[in-house]
C-alpha cells in the first residue's frame, strides 16, 4: 500500500464476520472485557451469512434421550473417511449441549414436541435422531436471528473489507481494512477469521455471495497453514430450476431423514445397492450416486419424492416456499434436485479453541479446519462447531490480547495478487473439480489458474476474485496430489481409498506460490 493508511484504530479484538462462528467468538471475547470490533464485508446484517441459509439443524446430545457422546462421535468418524482428529471431534461433541443450551438462553426458539421437549430428527450418516431444528427447515435463520439479537452493542461495521493480516515476525499487529473513508489500518493483537467458505468457486451453490474464500487467502498471505481443501461437500439435493449459477436453495437432508426418496427419471431409486444406509448414507455418498445416475441416464437431475410426508409444507417451509417460487409443488411433484458446492470440510489449521500457528491468529467456522470433519462433514455439524469453536476462540483471543499488551503500529505492505476472471474460473471449477475429478481435468485446471495476472487489489470485488483464484489453486493441487477417493473427493480414475493416503495434506503460500506438503505415506 503507497502513502500510508488514510485512518488508524485500536482494538483488542477484531472479528472478521458475523455468521454463527463470528458472533459467537465476539460475544465471548467481550464477555472477557475486552474491546472487540467485529467487520463484515456486507453492506447489511441481514440474510448475508451462511449460517442463516442452514435448513437442517444442529446435531447435539440431549439428555434423557437414547443417545451418546460415544455415538455421535462414531458417526462423525465414520462420516470423515479416516481423517478427522478423534480427540477434537469428541472435545467438540461433548460440548455441544452446553452451547445450544447457552444460544437457547441467550433466545433461540428450537421447535418443540408436545411434551415439551426439544423436537429432534435424523439425517443421513447419523445412527440417531439427535437434529434438533427451528422453525421446521428455518434453524440457521433462528440462529442468526439469536446471534444478532445477543449481539446487540458490539461493534459490528458493515461495508468492511479486510484485505490482509498484519504481522511482525512472531505475532499479529491489526488488519489493513477498505471501507467508505479509504484504506486504513485497525491495530490489534488478536483477529479471529470467521469468514465462511468457498462455494463461490463454482458456477452454482448454496452458499451465500460472500463465501468467496476470503478468511483462506488472508491466512495464507500471512504465511498460515491450510489443510483438506480437497474435501469440498456437495450437498446431494440442491434445488435444480434449469441451467444458471449463483446461490440456488438447497432441499435439506431431513427431508429425506422424514421418508422422502430419491428416484431418477424413470422413477428408479438412485441408491439401492450403493450403501446400507440408502438415501440416508452420508452426503458424499449420495452425492456421487446422483452424479453416476446422472451420467448413465444424460439426464439434467434427479427427483426427490417427498409426496408420502404428511403435513410436508408445515414441517419444511422453507423447502416449499423455495420450491413453489421454481414452480414446484413439492405435495403433488417430485422435487427435481442436484449435487450442489455446498461447505469446505478444510481451512485454516487450528486447534479446538480457534487457535492457528500464528499467535494473535485465530479461525472459527467454516473456514477453519479443526479436524472435526476430516473427509466428509457429518450432516448438521456445522452449526455445532461453529457454535462451540467461535465461543472458545473468543476467549482464547481475549486472553492472548490481555497477554500481547500494546501492539506497534507498524505500516502495512500491499502487493498486487493473480486473479481470474470470476465467470472463467467458476466454469473451469465446475467442469474439473466438482463431484468427480480426473488428473487431466485437474492438470488443465491447474494449467489455467497459472496464467492468472495479477492486480492491485483495494475493494472488495478486486479482493474477492484474488482470493477464489488462490483458493482454487489450492483445491486443485491438492485434488491432483490425493490419488484416491476418498469422503467427499471422488476421483475418477481410483474407485476407492487407499490405506496409506489416510493422512491430511497442508498447504502454504511460499514467495507467493502455493506449496504442498505431503506427509509420508500411512503404513498399511
Amino acid at each position: 500500500m503507497t502513502g500510508g493508511p488514510s485512518w488508524q484504530q485500536r482494538a483488542d479484538v477484531v472479528v472478521i464476520g458475523t455468521g454463527v462462528g463470528g458472533l459467537a467468538a465476539a460475544r465471548a471475547a467481550r464477555r472477557a472485557g475486552r474491546d472487540v470490533v467485529v467487520l463484515s464485508k456486507a453492506d447489511t446484517g441481514y440474510a448475508v451469512t451462511a449460517t442463516h441459509y442452514a435448513q437442517g439443524g444442529i446435531a447435539v446430545v440431549l439428555p434423557g434421550t437414547d443417545d451418546s457422546v460415544q455415538a455421535h462421535v462414531a458417526d462423525t468418524l465414520a462420516a470423515g473417511g479416516g481423517l478427522c482428529d478423534a480427540d477434537a471431534v469428541t472435545s467438540i461433541v461433548a460440548d455441544g449441549y452446553r452451547a445450544v443450551a447457552e444460544l437457547a438462553g441467550a433466545g433461540a426458539q428450537f421447535d418443540r414436541e408436545a411434551d415439551g421437549n426439544w423436537a429432534i430428527t435424523r439425517e443421513g450418516g447419523h445412527s440417531r435422531r439427535r437434529i434438533i431444528h427451528a422453525g421446521g427447515d428455518a434453524t440457521g435463520a433462528e440462529v442468526q436471528r439469536a446471534l444478532d439479537h445477543a449481539a446487540a452493542g458490539l461493534d459490528i461495521r458493515h461495508g468492511q473489507v479486510v484485505l490482509a493480516i498484519l504481522r511482525d515476525t512472531d505475532t499479529v499487529t491489526g488488519v489493513l481494512v477498505a471501507n467508505a473513508d479509504g484504506l486504513g489500518v485497525i491495530h490489534a493483537p488478536s483477529v479471529v477469521l470467521a469468514t465462511g467458505g468457498v462455494g463461490h468457486l463454482y458456477a452454482a451453490t448454496t452458499n451465500p455471495g460472500g463465501a468467496t474464500g476470503d478468511g483462506l487467502a488472508l491466512a495464507l498471505r500471512a504465511g498460515v497453514a491450510v489443510s483438506d481443501l480437497e474435501f469440498i461437500q456437495f450437498h446431494p439435493t440442491m434445488l435444480f430450476a434449469g441451467p444458471g449459477g449463483g446461490r440456488r436453495p438447497l432441499v435439506t437432508e431431513a427431508v429425506r431423514g422424514e421418508g422422502a426418496m430419491l428416484i431418477d427419471s424413470r422413477g428408479v431409486s438412485v441408491t439401492a445397492g450403493v450403501h446400507p444406509m440408502g438415501d440416508l448414507a452420508p452426503r458424499d455418498v449420495v452425492a456421487g450416486a446422483i452424479d453416476a445416475r446422472l451420467r448413465e441416464t444424460g439426464d439434467a437431475c434427479v427427483y426427490l419424492d417427498a409426496r408420502g410426508i404428511s403435513g410436508f409444507e408445515g414441517r419444511f417451509p422453507t423447502v416449499t416456499a423455495a420450491c413453489r417460487d421454481a414452480g414446484i409443488d413439492p405435495v403433488h411433484q417430485p422435487i427435481p434436485v442436484v449435487p450442489g458446492a455446498h461447505y469446505s470440510c478444510g481451512g485454516v489449521v487450528t486447534d479446538t479453541h480457534g487457535r492457528t500457528e500464528l499467535p494473535g491468529l485465530f479461525a472459527a467456522g467454516e473456514v477453519a479446519r479443526t479436524g472435526m470433519h476430516g473427509a466428509n462433514r457429518l450432516a448438521s455439524n456445522s452449526l455445532l462447531e461453529g457454535l462451540v469453536v467461535g465461543e472458545r476462540a473468543g476467549s482464547a483471543a481475549a486472553t492472548h490480547a490481555v497477554a500481547a499488551g500494546q501492539m506497534r503500529a507498524g505500516a502495512p505492505q500491499w502487493d498486487r495478487q493473480p486473479a481470474l476472471d470470476r465467470q472463467a474460473l467458476q466454469k473451469a471449477m465446475s467442469r474439473d473439480a466438482s463431484v468427480v475429478r480426473d488428473a487431466r481435468g485437474l492438470q488443465r485446471l491447474n494449467d489455467l489458474l497459472a496464467t492468472a495476472g495479477e492486480r492491485r487489489v483495494t475493494d472488495r470485488t478486486g479482493f474477492e476474485d484474488a482470493a477464489l483464484t488462490l483458493a482454487a489453486q489450492v483445491v486443485a493441487g491438492a485434488a491432483l496430489a490425493r490419488t484416491e477417493s476418498r469422503g467427499c473427493h471422488h476421483r475418477a480414475e481410483f474407485s476407492g481409498a487407499d490405506p496409506a493416503q489416510a493422512r491430511s495434506t497442508t498447504v502454504r503460500l511460499r514467495d507467493g506460490a502455493v506449496v504442498l506438503d505431503v506427509p509420508a505415506a500411512v503404513a498399511s
